[in-house]
């Protein structure tokens, strides 16, 4: 794997470039934790824009010869570096968990998550097919083609290290472009765990690059002219930033942004799976997912013996190291993101939110320097406050009460941003209307966390995305190509003399 060792015996995480691991050209560094023991374990290289365009060179030396390998061929480099992954899901599994703090079963799943996609792209030769007609006019057939677009980028966050970048450079590969991942340096390791899989599996160097850092690498690969494309997941904020200045930059843009996911919980829902439902989503990977559920949307009556099952559950989660097999909930991936949690409870009681389980000050036995968290629950919440409003990204769960379907409808609705939703009902009018009016892109009817499957694609509405396809899937294959229509004639069919008319078909 791509890193060395300082004389401190502390790692550091370097880049990937052209094959090889290669050092930044500056000294800046940033730690890398264990969330379960608040240690640092290794550093991570920040890269500079020089940094950035040694990747961008290599990706665009790289670029023809792989543009031109015949589409079968890319599959199967694929299909190795696919079986690669499945040899390797537990390792690449352990390395999230030390770096993320999600519990290892979590992980395995993210992990799964990434290799349904990576065998999606195994079958680019039949996603890259074109269209034909015959005779379109007198003489004159008509063709259209998919062809890669360059060097491209992914920009990923932390919570997911290995299955959002997976959400892109299979996809993005096995259509002929050249690839630069721009992973988060919270937990940067399992990018180089992939570059290693790609080149024990034959992918011809520069195909595949890393390159480690923060927001200079970021602006860096926005702004420079030869990469063509970017993909970006993480927060509204810095989508919208990616999106505009991508755009500026002449580049196209798919930028998935924030999340505040409700679930309605109607007056005529199975108990137990609701509650079920519910504690899985709000407090899974300690809600550090943007297809969480941070929203309970409780309908009538139900409202009561769900919050006292919530409160019961909530307080009784098993909270500790994520390797651990006892283990529901891991730690909050840094210490800072730890503290904006705990400004956000503290708001949500200085609003008069009722503090129904209170997880701050939360300590695990042997290791107390963790950034643990428990899990937190609302009672009382209304749209106006702070943590309805916002995305807080961690485990805090905020119960509000409604009427009826219609109220629950327009409560959601109303709300800037439409990535997932959930509805728990026996009914199936309810359901059926659920589905087809309300304004978000993923939707889960006795679902809590509705992520599409590989071939389908992943994509909010308003706020959540800015760009015009969703994540991989078909639409991952029209990102990450470019439609050529080709009209063709011979002269033995051509008419004498000059057109000046508009050609129409006849």
């Amino acid at each position: 794997m791509n890193v060395h060792v300082n004389d401190d015996s502390i790692a550091t995480v370097s880049n990937y470039i052209a094959g090889e691991a290669k050092a930044a050209s500056s000294d800046r560094h940033q730690d890398i934790y264990n969330p379960a023991t608040g240690n640092v374990s290794a550093k991570v290289v920040m890269s500079t824009a020089a940094d950035v365009d040694d990747a961008v060179k290599a990706a665009a030396a790289a670029f023809p010869a792989w543009a031109d390998t015949p589409p079968i061929r890319r599959a199967r480099v694929m299909n190795r570096f696919l079986a690669l992954v499945n040899e390797n899901r537990d390792e690449l599994a352990k390395t999230i968990t030390s770096q993320h703090g999600k519990v290892f079963s979590d992980a395995q799943g993210e992990v799964d998550r990434a290799i349904d996609v990576i065998e999606f792209a195994c079958g680019a030769p039949n996603l890259l097919k074109g269209d034909f007609t015959d005779q379109v006019s007198s003489g004159m057939d008509n063709w259209t083609m998919r062809q890669p677009l360059g060097v491209v980028a992914g920009i990923t966050p932390f919570n997911f290290p290995v299955m959002v970048p997976a959400w892109m450079f299979p996809i993005a590969i096995a259509c002929g472009n050249t690839f630069i991942l721009k992973p988060s340096p919270t937990d940067p390791t399992p990018s180089l765990m992939i570059a290693d899989l790609f080149k024990q599996a034959g992918l011809p160097d520069g195909v595949f690059n890393v390159v480690q850092g923060d927001k200079e690498a970021v602006d860096a690969l926005l702004a420079h002219p030869d990469v063509k494309a970017a993909s970006f997941v993480g927060s509204t904020p810095i989508a919208n930033y990616v999106y505009e200045t991508g755009a500026r930059n002449g580049k196209r843009v798919q930028a998935l942004g924030g999340a505040k996911n409700h679930l309605v919980v109607m007056p005529d829902a199975d108990l137990d799976k609701t509650v079920d439902g519910l504690i899985g989503a709000a407090y899974g990977s300690a809600g550090e997912r943007c297809m969480a559920i941070s929203v309970a949307v409780l309908v009538g009556d139900i409202a009561d013996p769900v919050i006292e099952r919530l409160k019961e559950r909530a307080n009784s989660l098993q909270i500790g190291n994520g390797m651990e097999a006892a283990s529901e909930m891991g730690p909050i991936v840094t210490d800072a993101a730890r503290q904006r949690i705990s400004g956000y409870i503290e708001k949500g009681v200085a609003e008069g939110a009722k503090l129904v389980v209170d997880g701050r000050g939360y300590s695990v036995a042997g290791h107390e320097a963790g950034f643990f968290l428990g899990a937190t629950l609302f009672d009382g919440v209304t749209p106006d406050m702070t943590i309805y409003k916002e995305e807080i990204f961690g485990p805090v769960l905020s119960c509000i009460r409604v009427s009826n379907f219609e109220e629950a409808l327009e409560l959601i609705n109303a709300h800037e941003f439409a990535n997932g939703v959930s509805c728990y009902t026996r009914d199936g009018n309810i359901a059926r209307e659920f589905a087809r009016r309300i304004e978000v892109g993923m939707v889960g009817i006795n679902v809590p966390i509705p992520v599409p499957m590989a071939w389908h694609g992943f994509g909010g509405w308003k706020r959540s995305l800015f760009g015009d396809m969703h994540a991989y899937g078909e639409e991952g294959v029209r990102f990450y190509t470019r439609q050529k229509s080709v009209l063709q004639r011979w002269p033995e069919s051509m008419s004498k003399g000059a057109e000046f008319a508009m050609p129409v078909s006849k």
